[in-house]
């Protein structure tokens, strides 16, 4: 089976403060967009075991990949154990804040369901996933926004009528998460950097994990200053834990030109693309 596993921006995302468990409350908006892995997983034996392949050098291909955690998670729910041949042609960048990791284990849970007979209802695929990660549940759900309490993992579906034109902007070191979360409490802002909520139609877009990144990435507000004085945008942000900052523009042309100059702006190591949410 060969299924689409696309990549999230978060049009907002806020902190509430740390739970007791270590983790953080949050509320975000997730969207999904028009860049996506692709994701194929068959069946090839009883005989129990998983073999993982990925085009991009560098993902690991072992028990830490979250396609793995959330076949062994399928395979422990329901019961039974099988042959599994996977591979992950990757086009979402890793360490982005996109939840690439995060959408290749959702498509793996629908497809491992959906080749056994669908034993799972969507109830219980959500449990799993959100074991797995705090991203993994929204991608199950049969929409493309979806908004995110607790840890992130309690997703409801809302209708999102915005088709939204974009660029995405990753340079060339990632952030990992925990780092990000961690380092939220004691972190400050940058003076002259824009942190307030920016008043959007769809919402506004704030988030909170930019306090933290900025201070040690300074780069990233640099970029996201430029992005807010290019002509056509309406708005930046970073996605997630980052390290992506994105501009939402007024057109489809507008995102091309900004994806053009930050190409030059942000130098080679860069990876530019522009794109749109999906609804």
């Amino acid at each position: 089976m060969e299924l689409s596993s696309p990549a999230k921006i978060n049009l907002w995302l806020r902190i509430l403060g740390r739970r007791d468990d270590g983790f953080h409350e949050v509320e975000t908006r997730l969207c999904q967009i028009g860049i996506a892995d692709t994701v194929r997983i068959e069946q090839v034996s009883s005989v129990p075991g998983i073999a993982l392949t990925c085009n991009v050098p560098g993902i690991p291909v072992d028990e830490s990949n979250l396609a793995i955690k959330a076949l062994r998670a399928f395979e422990n729910k329901v019961g039974k154990t099988a042959g599994w041949r996977i591979h992950l042609e990757k086009r979402i960048p890793s360490g982005a804040g996109l939840g690439g990791g995060s959408s290749n284990a959702a498509a793996i849970l629908r497809g491992a369901n959906e080749l056994t007979g669908s034993p799972l209802n969507l109830a219980e695929l959500l449990e799993i996933a959100g074991h797995i990660g705090a991203d993994v549940p929204c991608f199950l759900l049969h929409t493309t926004a979806a908004d995110g309490t607790g840890r992130g993992e309690k997703v409801v579906p809302v209708e999102f009528s915005w088709k939204l034109p974009l660029v995405l902007i990753k340079p060339s070191f990632p952030i990992p998460t925990p780092w990000a979360y961690q380092r939220w409490r004691d972190s400050q802002e940058l003076p002259g950097v824009l942190y307030a909520p920016q008043i959007c139609p769809w919402g506004e877009m704030v988030n909170s994990l930019e306090r933290p990144v900025f201070e040690k990435h300074r780069f990233l507000p640099a970029l996201k200053t430029w992005l807010l004085e290019q002509k056509g945008v309406r708005a930046a942000l970073m996605s997630g834990s980052g390290s992506t900052m994105f501009a939402i523009t007024e057109s489809g042309a507008d995102a091309g030109e900004v994806a053009e100059k930050a190409k030059a702006w942000c130098g080679d190591t860069a990876w530019v693309q522009p794109t749109e949410t999906l609804r």
